[in-house]
């Protein structure tokens, strides 16, 4: 990345990712001011009939990238199911722990668990991790979380019955202070270094929702069943978003990952669709008037590439890219 301006941008979306506020830059682009002082003397009448012929006409189809990502999540989690179920061996374990086609695959954030319970380096599970960190190195950490996660989808639909109840003034989202999830992962950390047990294993509905769609549904599915209902009546996605350490260890991971969400901002009339689907709105701050430092941005590794900007944006001003290559289909 050798615009200064960019690198700048990328550190601090990399503090946003740990639970900094994001806020406007101190500096942007001569190209990316020039930008936003035309759209500033644009015709508003003009404006805004532009961007209710482009809602009209988006230039994404409405739900690609989200087909996509519901698709190949249930696959991934089908497989499992008959592998175990019709014992042939293709993709045996759960999420946390696998082996596909005699190749392990550990989770990252299992073995680091499992690692500090036991308070040495397990040869073993270094070899599992070792092709996983390559896989969401290359494809962006957090794509695990969208893509591959059972709970994320549970807690998606969920997201849908809380807006529909919030429509109704049923219910009222409340935010909560993202750097709890920092602090959770410490916590976690902590409570495996002092106890050898690994806490956070026994209580991640990641881990319990695929065991139960494998082996069969235990009573840790009844704190799965509480956070659901947390999330529809008190605070939208909360757990992914602010308690969830499997989320930012795969956000790190995720920091060099080529493959990410671009914005344009010559394209962009600042509707404000792609924020209001968003999985994780603070990363796309920089879609916000004024807010971009250069004319086109890559939006952080706090992305969960979910696409669902991507398919919500009316103007085509969020693609999937990857970097030194160009737009994904």
């Amino acid at each position: 990345m050798s615009n200064p301006l960019l690198r700048r941008r990328f550190r601090e979306q990399i503090l946003v990712m740990f639970g900094r506020e994001p806020g406007k830059p101190q500096q942007i682009s001569a190209r990316a001011i020039q930008i936003h002082e035309l759209k500033r003397t644009t015709n508003k009448a003009a404006l805004q009939e532009s961007i209710r012929e482009k809602r009209q006409h988006p230039a994404s189809d409405s739900h690609k990238w989200r087909n996509r990502r519901w698709v190949t999540l249930l696959l991934v989690n089908l497989l499992f199911v008959v592998s175990y179920h019709f014992d042939i061996q293709m993709l045996e374990g759960a999420l946390t722990a696998s082996r596909f086609m005699g190749f392990h695959l550990i989770d990252l954030n299992s073995a680091l668990q499992v690692m500090l319970a036991h308070k040495h380096v397990i040869d073993n599970l270094l070899i599992g991790t070792g092709t996983v960190l390559v896989l969401w190195a290359l494809l962006g950490g957090r794509t695990f979380c969208s893509w591959v996660c059972p709970y994320h989808l549970l807690s998606e639909l969920a997201e849908k019955i809380h807006l529909r109840l919030a429509k109704m003034r049923l219910v009222i989202d409340q935010p909560i202070d993202r750097r709890l999830r920092s602090f959770f992962w410490l916590l976690f950390v902590v409570l495996a270094l002092a106890t050898g047990y690994t806490v956070y294993e026994a209580i991640s509905p990641t881990g319990i929702v695929s065991r139960a769609l494998i082996y069969g549904v235990s009573l840790a599915m009844l704190w799965v069943l509480a956070l659901l209902v947390f999330e529809i009546f008190f605070s939208r996605r909360a757990w992914c978003r602010y308690v969830c350490p499997i989320g930012l260890t795969y956000g790190v991971v995720g920091i060099i990952s080529p493959v990410r969400v671009k914005y344009t901002l010559e394209s962009c009339h600042h509707e404000g669709d792609c924020r209001k689907v968003c999985l994780v709105p603070h990363v796309l701050d920089t879609v916000i008037k004024g807010r971009a430092v250069d004319a086109e941005v890559p939006i952080g590794p706090d992305c969960t590439r979910c696409g669902l900007c991507v398919d919500a944006c009316p103007t085509g001003a969020l693609k999937f890219d990857i970097k030194g290559l160009g737009k994904l289909l």
